[in-house]
């Protein structure tokens, strides 16, 4: 009955864990209503049930675990923390519900699965369905493919990866049971819905019947493209704007999505094939033979091998070289065709990977096309279309030009036809100008070829191309060709089907449509294209962009696109430059007619007047006449040759020339001024430049001039005009003017070469002005060229390439001006420019194009490869020295090297290093020389030097890592991360190579836009470095992950930590977090306004933190100026610093003046508030390894309150200066503002210790650097750290005590040393104790020695939980293998020594000998006499020992201070002056340690304890004064030191001293034999146990070996041994008090003994071991059942796990299991099974059937199967309820077997009532009738009742309710006082612990149950009086006494309480006690009193006299009762 109603009262989320099915299920309904009703997803109630949601579906109750099932859906449905569940419930689904025969179980179950992939689970989900797939219940199988399927169905193959459903699903069809293969059809159709005939191949080899059956399935599907129906939660916005689309029949929009689903390739789902190693052996001299059939052979062997569809990565070079040949050399052409078949299956089956040996097969097979016979033709198309598409028309491009030029008419046609078809696979951006240019000039000849066939073919080409990249781009490579050809190339380009994109419409809309806005995005401009022309004149069109469709005509559209129309708007380039070259030449008549049309006729006559004033008066109106004239009226070359007409340029008077020379800019700059006009003028500006007072009028003509006909080739006409005259001061001017007019119009189009030749000539020059001016234009040049223009010097004087480096030396690191001329009237040339390639430095590039490149290829004869490849390494060297000559005479070369890169990369291996050396030199040489072409080598060479990273010689390391850098900077990065190449690298675990590519990587990742998507590959392996063995390795990988993630995102990088292993998974998740948060943004695009070069430096320098959003603006606010040019350089300046200065503080002048007020705001109770959401659960636990973000989050949102807001922006800002700048202003306002620093203190250091997670050094010193100052305040205000600041602190700051950086370390023992001033040493202790765990070596090394100096300041007591204990952990790391650990220990443990003396040999328990010796020779040296008070050290721990003298002054602080230091000196010095000769060694004491000095978290240590004054500790609460005081003072003295007698006494049985030991086990002997004093020993035993079986221990391995002592000494102290335990095991109360650990020890030690052949041989051996096989049956009977058995299960596994044990050894151990097995009929009841379960689980784990079955005997599995069977037998199918404990039944053996068991055994005959009766075997008798039930009962409460039998009659009661659980004893206790019903209560629980070993005991809020104590009750049962039964009061040590337990008991130790649970229930649950029980400890506390109270009782009163007695004391007693709950309570609400 009680039962039933417990539960009701039970809060939901415990009725959920509940036993009985009844309250889960309760439980369940309410918590499906409570998840119902939570609006927000991140309410702290969902956080309640996180650790349930698994038990709710793998109930074992079907009912119930349906209504699990629903309330798990809702809960994954709206908590946001639900995903932390996934793997364990998805888990629990597959196993517990799939099995289900419902239906609706099964439904729900798979609706939970899809819950979690749509809340971003999918990976985890699919990873648990794939796992349930290979479960043996096929029912699992079906539920899971199905779930897959659905998933699949409503979520796409975008969100479900098919691939590791595909590898599973042929092993589904060849299932036995025909649902799973039916399953499996139905999801093989739906696979092939999404990815259509990709899923071919990979189900070719299931049942033909089955292949066939899906066939049919395959073509009934609808064949439009499948759309997912159901979203992820980040994409339902999607899913609503895909309803809306269909609501409006938006075609558009459907075509889009569309777009994205058959992504899946079928080659990605194709396991590769080795095939290397299958070629036939003699395969390569085959292929060399002289008869065609063997070589045919050869051919065909490779050509079987290589049809596999997916070839597994390799080195194919030589393979390759071999059919190269074949190719270009055999005479057959059957074998041609033959060998590029086999290239061709090579191309295909490697993809990418064969891209490294394109370059070396498309000369050989485009040379071959002079083949005429079809059948080779066709299969050398076929390889050559299958190597383009593993490679790039960029790395090819070279060769397929170089076959252009061939004169056989088959070799072009073919070699267009190819460049046509490679075209159809580019897209616009694949295809840049720079490419287009090269191919567009040959295509150009051939279709002016004599042959008709090249014609076509290369028509087609021109076609495609136009098709791809659209008019536009090639229009200007079209300007020569006539109209007829023009119409063909259009007509082909119509008729093109491209690879990529759409079939109709022109190409200028695809582009239209396509880059602008998909590129918007990324890009944060108006797209890649946009951004490099920003200088728009008007930003409309490029708004308008996108939106111009397929509205206005294509051209227009076009023009608007990137960005930047001619004035004239629909103009584009070709239009204006045909009209500008065309204009002919006008003769002077035309030109004076058309000028007297518009110039004044005055005018025209006094041009040539004789006076100069007229002439000058003429010029007058000829300017106004100018600057009045229209542009479309002005008559440019009339006007500008009227002014040539004599006098012309040889103007004398200087007014008049200067006239002249103004009017000719305002003409260019008016008029419509072409090349034409500016050749009749730029001969005379040239004349007068040098003139010094016309020089400036004819240089701002001639910048006109260059705007209107573009500076590239006025600049070409004024160089080349100058330098054919004498005049130098002209040419030093011209010069000047050049270097000007670059700055002002960039560089782009500039003419290198011809200038090139100029400057040479300038250098060359006599004059020095006209050599410095070259020099000053060199050094503009290199701003835009780079080093690369030196070498074009080199050969100079070295006078003058000194003067030429100082130059180069003045511009380094300045970036080129932004150009502010020559852009509003020409910007279609811009954006021509802005259309090629994606490399900022293109400007740079173009140069080193026009460079003149020689061919070496000649030079690389195959003598000179031979000698390279040599045996011998001179003559390799010198071969290499020749390479090295051919390259430094040749300065630039063109990328066709012959055999010479197979030649280097072999040397790249060399086994000599200096070689190696010498080739990464060469390499260098060579990338310089060869320039951008050198991309093509990356793969076979640049590869190769990566690998070079791995070598162990430093050196040639850093000069790989040279060559690598000199490589990447000519060819960009695109090229290296494209393919696997990079990743395979990555791979090698070779930890050189993966540190150096890991630092290359995060190098160069930061500074690119893009990346290949290939960079994932390289995931995986970034992974694995994370973990490396190799700090500096992890280090790298470390530093690398944010720049990875910057460029693939955080959820791709997510997704793929899904493969690796969960405790890996969590540590790279936890990582990642970190990198998020310091994730670098991509560089932006820079913002062109003019040539490339430029925009590369002019964004990034205003712009500290580029973010994509801030990019759009600028792009704007820098497009505006260019409206009013004057004004340009000002304002576009100033826009961009403005929008640079915003950025990063995102403040206003406003918010700067708020920076005056405080910084820490003081909130009333703000941290207190703070503790306590932190201790309800309501936020985070300040705990993890590496801070996450939602740890971030929190401290943000708590600190908003109380820190001000900007200094706040600068704490949690993601650059580190910002951080620096928070901890100076922390200093600065550190004494100011004190309260508020104090206020937020815990904040403080917790966001201290995010800065402790930072890779950066000064952040951290300036961190330390505070907290020392912090700390020092923090003393001096007498502030004492709060357990919750200290446990969020001390833990991380301990980390950074392992650090590297010795300044570092410095500075965290200098705070570990301050904190002792603000946290008491002993709880400092625990936590340093916990840094020397660490795997970091230093970490260690310094916790130790901390602990050692805290040992030496503060002596013994801060050792916790217990010296001996602290002493054991640390001597541990005596045997550390690293040096400085070994000598902390060493030093720490001698420290102790010389505190403590010999005592410390005891406490560290045993050592190995080497430890030993070493400890003893440390001693030894450090030669200092033990001294028993800590000796103060002052002059070394100043800070330390004002801790112990600012006692005095800290008292003021009342309860919150520690003075543990201050107990402790009491202790130690004072103590009780009649027990000055029993002082004890403290580390004995341990009940007073475990009690007073314990660690938990309460602040009170009440040290005055020992003085009796409670007064201190509980200031307001005053203690009653005794009234009188009838005992002896003998009690108080007697009390108090039992316990410290004892221990001393035990301390010596484990003596190295024979007779002392004796002398000690005699005493003890004595207390045992005497019942009335036995009970003294409880809560000893553990202790007295140890230390016998250390004292068998030292007989066993010192003693017994000792020659010189007498045997008879050891039998003796044997017998004694013996007799002692005999004694101890034959009272069943403290034999139950032995623990499970000191019992396996135990019966180590004795079974040993029994073993021992030493003791056999002496006289009386055999006595011994009969006494010792007595003691072992009493220990087996009569100690705790649990235990006992629990120890004997861990003893047999260890001794079968260690093989230095003899087998008879687990014999013994397996007899005294089967002597438990005997007993278990009587003893089942007593025993924990939870527990034993458990055990036998773990052993099973260890040794598993398979492991125990190959064990030499049979006894282990014959004992264990015994043991499982006996308990079934007795426990019957209730057995599978007792396994609680294990956590995982899944992996445990142990559930299956005892299922197997039941199957067997279990007879169904007895009703489940029988059983629960049988379940006590007690006492009492079964059928007692009602009448005689109360009788009995009756009986029972009057023993209670009587003092003699109290304890008796609680032990029937206790029996007697255990049988009849239900029985009702309410009317006995009705009648009784409350005081004597809850001592019943108490009785019965303490009884319970007894018998059911029970370690936890819960305190509750009614009377506590330690009264016990005091309060037997008297014989009437209605009162009870305190102290004794005459009434007098006991003194106050009785009360001393009862607090110690109080405060025991309300978790002043490490034991935790929950709140008191019913009685019943108390009695039903079973638990596990912890090694030493507290309840131990009150036993002896009990019998001490009992027994002190019966020697001081003076007389029985009679029963009258005690009633009145009692009921006077009563009202005193519950008064002190109730002061004692109070203090209790009190204690309890401090800890929180």
């Amino acid at each position: 009955m009680g039962d039933d109603s417990e539960w009701l009262k039970l809060p939901v989320d415990q009725k959920c864990e509940h036993k009985l099915w009844k309250a889960r299920l309760s439980g369940y309904e309410e918590a499906l209503k409570i998840f119902q009703k939570i609006k927000d997803e991140k309410n702290p109630e969902w956080s309640k049930y996180l650790g349930l949601i698994k038990k709710f579906v793998t109930d074992s109750n079907a009912v119930v675990q349906l209504k699990g099932l629903e309330a798990a859906l809702v809960y994954v449905e709206n908590a946001h923390v639900a995903g932390k569940t996934t793997g364990e419930v998805v888990s629990g689904v597959v196993s517990k519900v799939f099995n289900q025969p419902k239906a609706k179980a099964k439904e729900l179950g798979i609706e939970i699965c899809l819950m979690y992939i749509e809340i971003e689970k999918g990976e985890s989900v699919q990873e648990e369905l794939l796992k349930g797939l290979d479960n043996k219940n096929p029912k699992i199988i079906v539920a899971c493919t199905e779930t897959l399927r659905k998933a699949l169905s409503e979520f796409g193959s975008k969100i479900i990866l098919l691939k590791p459903i595909i590898k599973v699903l042929p092993k589904l069809f060849e299932s036995r049971d025909k649902a799973v293969r039916d399953e499996a059809k139905l999801i093989a159709v739906e696979i092939y819905r999404w990815i259509r005939d990709a899923l071919r191949h990979p189900l070719q080899n299931i049942n033909s019947v089955q292949l066939k059956e899906l066939e049919e399935e395959w073509v009934k599907l609808p064949t439009g493209a499948p759309k997912p129906s159901r979203f992820l939660r980040s994409q339902q916005e999607l899913e609503a704007k895909l309803e809306q689309q269909q609501s409006a029949g938006d075609a558009e929009g459907g075509g889009d999505d569309g777009d994205e689903v058959p992504q899946i390739d079928a080659y990605e789902l194709l396991e590769a094939v080795e095939i290397l190693s299958k070629l036939p052996k003699d395969f390569y001299d085959k292929i060399e033979a002289k008869k065609w059939q063997e070589r045919k052979e050869a051919l065909e062997a490779v050509e079987v091998l290589v049809k596999k569809p997916k070839l597994e990565a390799g080195d194919y070079a030589d393979l390759v070289k071999a059919l190269k040949k074949v190719v270009g050399k055999d005479t057959n052409v059957m074998l041609v065709a033959l060998a590029a078949k086999c290239l061709t299956g090579l191309a295909v089956g490697l993809r990418k990977k064969f891209g490294q040996y394109a370059g070396h097969v498309v000369p050989t097979i485009l040379e071959k096309f002079k083949e005429k016979k079809p059948q080779v033709v066709q299969a050398l198309q076929e390889a050559i279309d299958a190597i383009f598409l593993t490679t790039t028309l960029q790395n090819i491009s070279e060769d397929v030009l170089a076959v252009m030029d061939n004169k056989n008419p088959t070799i072009k046609q073919q070699t267009s036809l190819f460049i046509a078809r490679s075209f159809r696979h580019c897209t616009a951006s694949t295809l840049p100008k720079s490419l287009l240019k090269p191919f567009c000039a040959a295509l150009l000849k051939h279709i002016n070829d004599s042959a008709p066939e090249v014609r076509d073919a290369a028509f087609e080409a021109l076609g495609t191309a136009l098709k791809v990249v659209g008019e536009k781009a090639v229009n200007p490579f079209l300007a020569d060709v006539d109209k007829l050809k023009l119409d063909k190339i259009k007509e082909c380009s119509e008729k093109v089907e491209l690879v990529h994109g759409k079939k109709t419409g022109s190409a200028a809309e695809k582009k239209d449509c396509k880059p602008a806005p998909g590129r918007a995005a990324p890009s944060g401009a108006a797209g890649d294209k946009d951004t490099k022309d920003v200088s728009v004149p008007k930003p409309g069109p490029v708004k308008k962009a996108p939106t111009t469709k397929a509205g206005g005509p294509p051209k227009k559209g076009k023009a608007t696109a990137p960005g930047g129309s001619t004035n004239a708007g629909t103009k584009t380039k070709k239009g204006l430059e045909t009209k500008e070259t065309v204009e002919p030449e006008l003769s002077i008549e035309v030109c004076e007619e058309k000028a007297s049309a518009v110039l004044p006729p005055t005018c025209i006559q006094l041009l040539d007047s004789s006076n100069w004033k007229e002439r000058l008066a003429c010029m007058e109106e000829f300017q106004k006449a100018v600057e009045l004239m229209e542009r479309t009226e002005m008559p440019c070359q009339a006007l500008v040759r009227m002014l040539a007409k004599k006098p012309g340029w040889k103007e004398t008077n200087f007014q008049v020339m200067q006239m002249k020379l103004h009017i000719v800019a305002l003409i260019a700059q008016k008029g419509n001024f072409s090349k034409t006009c500016a050749q009749v003028v730029l001969d005379g500006l040239v004349d007068k430049i040098g003139d010094v007072k016309c020089g400036n009028n004819a240089k701002e003509a001639m910048t006109a001039i260059a705007e209107a006909c573009m500076l590239p080739w006025t600049a070409e006409q004024v160089m080349s005009m100058a330098f054919s005259q004498k005049n130098p001061k002209n040419q030093s001017e011209t010069l000047n003017w050049l270097s000007n007019a670059i700055k002002e119009f960039g560089f782009s189009g500039l003419n290198v070469k011809a200038f090139i030749s100029n400057v040479k000539t300038a250098l060359a020059a006599t004059n020095p002005a006209v050599r410095t001016s070259a020099i000053t234009l060199l050094g503009v040049m290199y701003l835009y060229v780079g080093p690369s223009l030196r070498m074009f010097f080199e050969d100079e004087k070295p006078a003058l390439l000194s003067q030429i480096d100082a130059e180069f030396e003045k511009m380094q690191g300045q970036s080129p001006p932004t150009p502010t001329r020559g852009i509003s009237k020409h910007s279609t040339s811009g954006t021509d420019e802005g259309e090629e390639g994606e490399e900022p430095d293109d400007g740079g590039n173009d140069v080193v194009d026009l460079l003149p490149r020689i061919e070496i290829s000649d030079k690389i004869t195959s003598e000179l490869v031979s000698k390279i490849g040599d045996k011998n390494w001179k003559i390799r060297k010198e071969g290499l020295d020749e390479v090295a000559g051919i390259i430094n005479e040749a300065k630039f070369i063109q990328p066709n090297i012959g055999e010479l890169p197979t030649a280097l990369k072999g040397r790249l291996n060399d086994s000599n290093k200096i070689l190696v050396q010498q080739t990464l030199t060469i390499l260098q040489q060579l990338a310089v020389a060869m320039g951008p072409n050198i991309k093509q080598h990356v793969k076979n060479l640049g590869i190769p030097v990566i690998t070079v990273l791995g070598d162990s010689k430093n050196n040639v390391r850093a000069a790989a890592l040279a060559t690598v850098n000199a490589w990447a900077e000519q060819t960009g990065m695109k090229e290296w991360l494209e393919g696997e190449d990079l990743s395979e690298e990555l791979k090698k675990e070779n930890p050189f190579l993966r540190q150096e590519l890991l630092g290359w990587l995060a190098e160069k990742l930061p500074t690119l836009r893009s990346t290949p998507t290939d960079l994932i590959l390289c995931v995986p392996h970034l992974y694995s470095c994370l973990e490396d063995r190799n700090g500096d390795v992890r280090k790298k990988a470390q530093d690398a992950l944010p720049f990875f993630m910057m460029h693939l995102g955080y959820e791709k990088m997510a997704k793929a930590t899904g493969k690796l292993k969960p405790t890996s998974k969590d540590q790279v998740l936890s990582m990642l977090e970190k990198a998020k948060a310091n994730m670098p943004s991509k560089p932006a695009a820079p913002a062109k306004t003019m040539s490339k070069p430029v925009g590369g430096s002019a964004p990034t320098k205003f712009q500290p933190t580029p973010a994509p959003v801030e990019d759009s603006v600028s792009s704007t606010l820098e497009a505006k100026p260019d409206l009013k040019k004057a004004k340009a350089p000002g304002v576009s300046s100033k826009a961009k610093s403005a929008q640079g200065k915003k950025v990063p503080s995102k403040t206003t002048l406003k918010e700067d003046d708020d920076k005056s007020g405080p910084i820490f705001i003081v909130v009333p109770n703000g941290k207190e508030q703070r503790m306590r959401d932190e201790k309800g659960l309501k936020v985070l636990k300040w705990n993890f390894t590496t801070p996450r973000d939602e740890y971030i989050e929190q401290l943000k949102t708590q600190m908003s309150s109380c820190v001000a807001k900007w200094l706040q922006d600068e704490m949690f800002h993601s650059d580190f200066q910002h951080h620096n700048k928070a901890l100076a202003v922390m200093v600065d306002h550190l004494e100011s503002e004190k309260e508020g620093v104090i206020g937020c203190l815990d904040l403080i250091l917790k966001w201290l210790t995010l800065r402790f997670f930072d890779t950066n050094t000064s952040v951290l010193m300036k961190a330390l650097e505070y907290l020392k100052l912090l700390f020092t305040l923090l003393s001096e205000e007498e502030y004492h750290l709060t357990e919750n600041e200290a446990s969020s602190f001390i833990p991380y700051l301990i980390l950074k005590v392992g650090e590297p950086k010795d300044v570092i370390r410095k500075d965290v023992r200098a705070i570990l040393n301050r904190m002792c001033l603000v946290y008491p040493a002993s709880k400092m202790f625990p936590f340093i104790m916990e840094g020397t765990k660490s795997k970091n070596s230093k970490q260690r090394a310094e916790c130790l020695e901390e602990l050692g100096c805290l040992v030496e300041s503060y002596g013994m007591n801060v050792c916790q939980p217990t010296p001996g204990k602290a002493l054991k952990e640390i001597a541990i790391h005596i045997g550390d293998r690293d040096n400085a650990v070994r000598n902390a220990a060493l030093n720490t443990i001698v420290t102790v020594y010389n505190v403590h003396g010999d005592q410390v040999f005891k406490l560290i328990g045993n050592l190995s000998e080497k430890d030993m010796s070493m400890l003893e020779e440390r001693i030894k040296r450090s030669a200092k006499r033990p001294s028993s008070v800590p000796v103060k050290q002052a002059e070394e721990k100043p800070q330390r020992t004002q801790n112990i003298n600012s006692n005095a002054n800290m008292l003021r602080k009342g309860p919150a201070e520690d003075m543990s230091s201050k107990l402790n000196q009491a202790r130690s010095m004072s103590g009780h002056p009649e027990a000055a000769q029993q002082m004890v060694r403290r580390e004995f004491q341990l009940d007073l340690d475990e009690i007073e000095n314990d660690n938990g978290t309460v602040r009170c240590e009440m040290p005055e304890l020992v003085q009796h004054k409670l007064d201190d500790i509980f200031e307001p609460v005053l203690i009653p004064e005794p009234k009188i005081r009838s005992v002896s003072p003998h009690f108080d003295d007697m009390h108090s030191n039992t316990a410290s007698t004892i221990n001393f006494i035990i301390s010596q049985v484990a003596s190295g001293d024979i007779s002392t030991s004796i002398q000690a086990l005699t005493q003890i002997d004595e207390v045992l034999r005497q019942e009335d004093k036995a009970e003294a020993m409880s809560g000893h035993i553990d202790q007295f146990l140890i230390a016998t079986f250390m004292q068998l221990r030292l007989i066993y391995s010192t003693h017994m070996a000792d020659e010189k002592l007498d045997k008879d000494e050891i039998i003796k102290l044997y017998s004694c041994i013996i007799g002692n335990m005999i004694s101890l095991f034959q009272i069943e109360s403290l034999a139950r008090e032995a623990s499970t650990g000191v019992l396996k020890d135990l019966m180590h030690g004795l079974i040993t003994l029994m073993l021992d052949s030493r003791i056999e041989d002496l006289e009386e051996g055999q006595q011994v071991i009969r006494s010792v096989n007595l003691l072992v049956v009493k220990v087996l009977e009569k100690s705790d059942q649990t235990n006992i058995l629990s120890a004997l299960l861990v003893l047999l596994q260890d001794s079968l796990l260690a093989t230095a044990t003899s087998p008879k050894f687990s014999e013994l151990v397996m007899k005294c299991l089967w002597r438990m097995v005997r007993l278990l009929p009587d003893t089942i009841n007593s025993i924990n099974l939870d527990r034993i379960l458990l055990d036998i689980h773990i052993f099973m784990k260890v040794f598993p059937k398979e492991k125990l079955k190959q064990c030499k005997s049979e006894f282990p599995i014959r004992t264990l199967k015994t043991l499982l069977h006996t308990l079934c037998k007795l426990k019957g199918p209730k057995i599978l309820d007792h396994l609680t404990m294990i956590d995982n039944k899944n992996e445990s053996e142990l559930e299956a077997h005892l299922c197997r068991m039941m199957k067997h055994s279990m007879d169904q005959t007895g009703s489940k009532s029988e059983k629960e009766t049988e379940k006590g075997a007690s006492r009492i008798d079964e059928k007692s009738s009602k009448a005689k039930v109360n009788d009995f009962l009756a009986e029972i409460f009057k023993k209670i009742g009587s003092k003699e039998n109290t304890k008796e009659g609680l032990a029937e009661l206790y029996e007697y309710k255990k049988k009849y659980s239900d029985a009702d004893i309410e009317p006995f206790l009705k009648n009784s006082s409350q005081f004597f019903q809850s001592y019943v209560e108490r009785g019965l629980r303490v009884i319970e612990m007894e018998r059911e070993g029970k370690g936890r005991i819960p305190s509750s809020t009614g009377i506590s149950p330690q009264m016990e104590v005091t309060c037997v009750p008297t014989p009437t049962s209605t009162v009870s009086s305190i102290g004794n039964t005459n009434g007098e009061e006991v003194g106050p040590s009785v009360y001393l006494e009862r607090l110690k337990i109080l405060r025991q008991r309300c978790g002043l130790d490490n034991t935790k309480q929950d709140d008191r649970p019913p009685l019943t229930s108390l009695l039903s649950k079973p638990a596990i006690p912890p090694v030493a029980s507290s309840t131990d400890m009150l036993h002896s506390k009990l019998s001490q009193l009992r027994e002190s109270r019966e020697q001081h009782q003076h007389s029985e009163l009679d029963s009258n006299q005690t009633h009145s007695a009692g009921t006077l004391t009563s009202s005193s007693s519950t008064a002190n009762i109730d002061d004692l709950k109070k203090r209790l309570e009190r204690i309890k609400s401090s800890r929180k």
